[in-house]
């Protein structure tokens, strides 16, 4: 929740509870899908499904059109204080991690401009972001990488 400093909001930090939803095949990609809930939040039915759709709608499209992908990655669903953001990650040429995000604010009819809000991830965002790409060096740039050991490695914290 934001409180006031100075001129500028400033957040309080609340750990967020980070739940996993297994692995979801849309089109070529394999993305593990994570929950991160704010206080009084949860992941439900309905914004599982709308990750889905964008990943079909929106994420495939990308990953095809610039080539090189691993087919590999993670999304991050999260139910915020104020809205919902849909964190898509997905790795391609072997070590470069990509990113397509939606955000709505609760209330708001249509999603947010993430064109012109290039938002890369909140503070507990980036706590999985991290932990993501410790795993895919430790699992896929070895000698011989482990798609399937990548796939079933999570973040093993239940809070960040």
């Amino acid at each position: 929740m934001s409180q006031p400093d100075g001129d500028h909001p400033r957040e309080v930090y609340p750990p967020r509870a980070v739940t996993r939803h297994g692995v979801a095949e849309v089109g070529a990609l394999r993305v593990k899908v994570y929950g991160l809930a704010a206080p009084g939040k949860e992941v439900t039915a309905g914004m599982r499904a709308r990750a889905e759709r964008f990943l079909a709608e929106e994420v495939c499209a990308r990953v095809a059109e610039m080539g090189d992908s691993n087919d590999l990655g993670f999304v991050i669903i999260h139910p915020g204080d104020w809205g919902i953001s849909i964190a898509a990650q997905w790795w391609v040429q072997g070590s470069v991690l990509c990113q397509h995000i939606y955000r709505q604010l609760y209330e708001a009819a249509e999603p947010m401009d993430t064109a012109h809000r290039p938002v890369v991830g909140c503070v507990w965002e980036l706590a999985i972001i991290e932990a993501e790409q410790a795993t895919w060096r430790e699992t896929m740039m070895g000698a011989t990488p482990k798609p399937e050991r990548y796939l079933a490695t999570w973040l093993r914290a239940d809070h960040v």
